[in-house]
């Protein structure tokens, strides 16, 4: 008679090989998180969907987030399938560590609850990328918001930061008097080791296609 056991560990590596499974999970969901993509997912057709994560960006020192329902035949085979108490959810295998200790909740402040991440890795691992959003979210922001904008943090590098404009920021006729006189003073002043701020925001459009991250 066959030992299964031994065809199940022959078994194993092409498994691994499609996809990743870890058995203590890199996050958890809630059960008010989990009824929600649940429902979503039979609303679409496709009651056998799960949430899939990734990390789509920074929005200052906040993660964004891509958050996609996907069939277990068109998962991603680099995915990794993170089995929670809830369920399944597949996650980016890039973006694990940075979404390593966080839950997915229900954020029932929005209309009809939204899926919101509690992620314990948000902020700037580089101190000096910290104080600069230190005085964006002290000085600067507080101001601009009072005529709908808002100032982002995109990261720093070599003593330059580099930042986005958004919402009533953005093709403001008075943008480079905020950036040169406002956003550029303060941050000297308070962070000395930026020596230069570089406005990535095509104030035409709206968009910022000039802005290369840099590779991490």
């Amino acid at each position: 008679m066959p030992d299964q056991r031994a065809a199940g560990r022959e078994a194993e590596p092409a498994v691994r090989r499609t996809m990743r499974r870890m058995d203590a999970p890199l996050l958890l969901i809630t059960p008010e998180a989990q009824a929600k993509i649940a429902a979503a997912a039979r609303s679409a057709g496709a009651p056998d969907a799960r949430l899939r994560v990734a990390i789509a960006g920074r929005r200052g020192q906040t993660f964004a987030y891509d958050l996609t329902l996907v069939t277990p035949d068109a998962a991603d085979p680099s995915d990794i399938v993170v089995e929670t108490p809830q369920g399944v959810v597949y996650l980016a295998a890039r973006d694990a560590e940075a979404l390593r200790g966080a839950t997915i909740g229900l954020d029932t402040s929005a209309f009809g609850g939204a899926i919101a991440i509690d992620n314990p890795n948000a902020g700037w691992s580089d101190p000096l990328a910290a104080r600069v959003q230190e005085v964006l979210d002290r000085q600067v922001n507080p101001g601009v918001a009072s005529h709908g904008g808002i100032i982002d943090l995109l990261e720093v590098r070599d003593g330059t930061a580099f930042i986005s404009m958004g919402g009533g920021c953005v093709g403001c006729a008075q943008v480079d008097v905020t950036l040169r006189q406002g956003v550029e003073v303060a941050i000297k002043r308070a962070v000395p080791e930026i020596v230069a701020i570089v406005d990535t925001t095509d104030h035409a459009s709206g968009t910022n296609p000039y802005y290369q991250p840099a590779k991490k």
